[in-house]
């Protein structure tokens, strides 16, 4: 499958070799061409921002990423910069291009690295690992990581911060923290995906002359602007039926915001018709709250949903085109038998969030005998939960814990975050870009559910409705962001700014 037009492609290190091989096999490109392009938008970037009167230090490794790492030190002893080339190993044994540009090096040669040596840098270059490599760094890479980690000196990485995998942004051991990272051709999968991500830094793309037809990525892109031309405008003609029907349910006593804020975001988003189903004894509330939504009272159990409620909410669903079920569903038996039960009798486009996840835990298969699309939103807490492993190590691996969730429901996942992941269970998968913490509040979560239920309810397929949603749930926090300031924004403002996320 290939990537949708409105993905950015996101390169594997697989990917990106595939590309090199091809500018110098199938292109005639010389490979020496292709690294001292690299090492000159390198040179480029480090010269921006060395501090001025301090000199360079350039770590260098073994392989090609040294390779650009020698060029670049090269170019910038040509500008007159004062530099110095740190050697984390004996570079005898270097071939090929890097070989040729270890040889070019003008002025001293190469010294063996030394953390004292880093005292007083300008600016620091990280040429010691490259894409290709994956896993813990070995000695003395490790001792050199930290060193640079350590110094107060701007830090350019070259390609991919040392120690963070290119291919899916895991860190084994420690990695090199960039203010800048410098990545050739094309960006990769490890500098937008958390953990990867938050040691790129900025990420300064440079083409490095691989012509037009080289093999292009095809697991994972950036979502783009372009998305919100998915977005279906109401005809003139149309009726608030034809604009979506969405059904939510969820709600408990003393978390009924939840699903009131979800309903609110699914009619701001273009629904035009929301319906909220409730626990009976909470529905007066609700109902005070939502002006414009229908709140449709269900068989209550102690101030939370119970089994009694399932068919009737089934048949509720029945004139729906989309349902979102969990926010603030709680965590009662009642509630969680009339989750499961839900899930299984919708035959419409189902949001699965919140409570209604945890519902699920460690039956994640119960889902993939739905017959219609089902979208998951779980943040890493209720991901961990949903496989049985703890938090952090979903955070640790966030790309293949997303994936894997997918493979076992046979669900669209998205995996909440800055990067939020949207992953199919047999397919490419899309990253968010990100951005603002105006979305670090209470509420923002069930924004997204009643957004991404408004978009399935429009015709929006499970991947697409998941992709938009979080992106234009992004740019409304912004937007918010901008009215409000950040650390003042709250769910409602992102509800107001829902508008401008969805705008072309």
């Amino acid at each position: 499958m290939s990537l949708p037009s409105w993905l950015d492609p996101l390169y594997t290190a697989e990917e990106m070799r595939a590309c090199d091989r091809w500018a110098i096999d199938e292109a005639s490109v010389p490979s020496l061409d292709l690294m001292e392009q690299a090492s000159l938008g390198l040179a480029r970037a480090v010269a921006r921002l060395a501090l001025p009167g301090l000199p360079i230090r350039v770590l260098v490794g073994s392989g090609d990423n040294g390779g650009d790492g020698l060029a670049a030190a090269r170019l910038l002893r040509e500008e007159g910069r004062a530099v110095d080339v740190l050697a984390v190993a004996p570079l005898d044994r270097l071939a090929g291009d890097a070989r040729v540009n270890l040889d070019r090096l003008p002025g001293d040669p190469p010294l063996p690295f030394e953390p004292a040596a880093l005292a007083g840098s300008g600016a620091i270059v990280d040429a010691l690992l490259g894409t290709g490599s994956s896993g813990k760094p070995r000695e003395p890479v490790a001792t050199a990581i930290a060193a640079i980690n350590a110094e107060d000196a701007p830090v350019v990485a070259c390609d991919i911060p040392s120690g963070v995998d290119a291919s899916s942004g895991e860190i084994a051991g420690e990695a090199v923290s960039a203010d800048v990272t410098v990545t050739f051709h094309g960006p990769k999968i490890g500098l937008h995906v958390a953990p990867g991500a938050a040691h790129a830094g900025d990420i300064e793309v440079v083409p490095i002359g691989i012509p037009r037809g080289a093999p292009g990525a095809a697991t994972a892109g950036l979502i783009s602007e372009r998305i919100v031309d998915l977005f279906p405008r109401r005809g003139r003609f149309g009726t608030k039926f034809d604009a979506g029907v969405v059904a939510i349910a969820g709600g408990g006593r003393g978390m009924t915001g939840a699903p009131a804020l979800a309903a609110l975001a699914a009619a701001r988003a273009g629904a035009g018709y929301v319906q909220v189903a409730v626990p009976e004894s909470v529905a007066q509330p609700v109902e005070l709250r939502l002006l414009e939504q229908m709140t449709r009272p269900l068989p209550d159990a102690d101030g939370f949903h119970s089994e009694e409620g399932i068919d009737r909410f089934a048949g509720l669903a029945e004139r729906a085109g989309a349902v979102v079920l969990g926010p603030g569903l709680g965590r009662s038996d009642g509630a969680v038998a009339f989750a499961r039960g839900v899930a299984a009798a919708v035959e419409r486009p189902l949001l699965v969030d919140a409570d209604a996840l945890n519902a699920h835990a460690g039956e994640l298969e119960l889902l993939r005998r739905r017959g219609a699309p089902t979208v998951l939103t779980p943040h890493s807490a209720e991901l961990g939960r949903l496989l049985g492993r703890p938090s952090d190590e979903v955070d640790a691996r966030r790309l293949a814990s997303a994936r894997e969730a997918a493979r076992l429901s046979g669900a669209v996942v998205l995996l909440k975050g800055d990067d939020t992941v949207v992953a199919l269970p047999d397919g490419p998968f899309a990253i968010s870009p990100g951005g603002t913490p105006a979305l670090a509040t209470a509420g923002t979560g069930d924004v997204l559910s009643g957004l991404i239920g408004a978009l399935l309810a429009k015709g929006l397929d499970g991947f697409e409705a998941a992709a938009l949603g979080a992106f234009a749930h992004v740019r409304a926090g912004e937007a918010a962001g901008r009215r409000h300031g950040a650390d003042h924004v709250i769910a409602g403002d992102v509800v107001d700014s829902l508008p401008d996320g969805l705008s072309r």
